[in-house]
């Protein structure tokens, strides 16, 4: 729009300030890469040039989970009905993990599988989110780390309804990946402050671990023994080319875990770290 005459300053500044409190739309997402990060106000889809993830057979003592989350994806990315999923457990053991390494095996097998990740923060977005990925080309594995909510947290409402109800459902080309330390995603007090307080206790309770129930599958993660620790630590090294001899392995790798007060294959990779910097090789 073009203004002329004594009146031009001031319609334009009009305009300028309509266009600031109804800015135009946000351009159409641009899906053809196979990873995004889903980012509100404005609600867009930030493409992830390189996903950070391991190789599947490196995961060591999770097969139980691998087998069955990789056979509910190849599903999933061929068409046929697949589960939300929620893998839980000990802190450390590869959950983050095998989610982005299985979403990179099938997506090879089967091109057109996407994975967009979802900060917890952001929940309470997350119907825009799927507005977008509704119509979409391809299908999509929405992703959430480390999932859990605290007594005043009322984003799990909208959770709830994406995985199991609302008027639309949940699209036909979208699934929930979700990882949390915790099986109901709730805090113990907060399930016991309800049951105390509430005036029909186990109504409280209910609404609070239903949540967990809209998952289909549940794939738990237990602490490894100290023979999968080192299994995970040599596989790393025998795929990175580091070499070093099995005694003086197996000793820095225990006397690192005994440093750490922990063994998982968080802390197995951490030492990987340290000694591939101390060999001079590049991970």
């Amino acid at each position: 729009m073009s203004f002329d005459g004594p009146a031009a300053d001031p319609l334009r500044r009009i305009a300028e300030a309509l266009e600031r409190l109804a800015p135009p739309p946000p351009p159409a997402p641009d899906f053809r890469g196979v990873a995004f990060s889903w980012h509100p106000d404005p609600d867009r889809l930030v493409p992830v040039e390189r996903v950070s993830r391991v190789e599947l057979d490196l995961l060591v003592g999770v097969d139980r989970a691998r087998d069955t989350l990789l056979a509910n994806t190849r599903a999933f990315a061929q068409g046929f009905p697949a589960n939300n999923a929620l893998l839980w457990g000990a802190r450390g053991m590869g959950k983050s993990s095998l989610v982005k390494a299985v979403h990179a095996a099938v997506e090879a097998e089967t091109p057109g599988l996407k994975i967009v990740e979802v900060n917890r923060e952001d929940l309470g977005s997350i119907g825009r989110c799927l507005g977008l990925l509704r119509d979409a080309p391809g299908r999509f594995i929405l992703f959430c780390d480390d999932l859990s909510f605290s007594h005043d947290d009322a984003h799990y409402k909208s959770l709830k309804a994406v995985l199991d109800g609302g008027i639309e459902g949940r699209p036909g080309n979208v699934v929930l990946y979700a990882t949390s330390n915790r099986r109901h995603l709730m805090p113990r007090d907060m399930i016991e402050n309800e049951r105390s307080s509430a005036i029909n206790p186990s109504e409280a309770v209910e609404e609070k671990v239903s949540l967990s129930d809209r998952f289909g599958l549940w794939l738990g993660f237990h602490p490894c023994t100290q023979d999968e620790y080192l299994s995970m630590i040599r596989g790393y090294c025998d795929a990175f080319g580091i070499e070093i001899d099995d005694q003086t392995l197996w000793a820095e790798a225990i006397e690192w875990q005994a440093t750490r007060g922990a063994r998982s294959g968080r802390v197995a990779w951490q030492y990987v770290t340290d000694l591939a910097g101390r060999r001079g090789v590049r991970l």
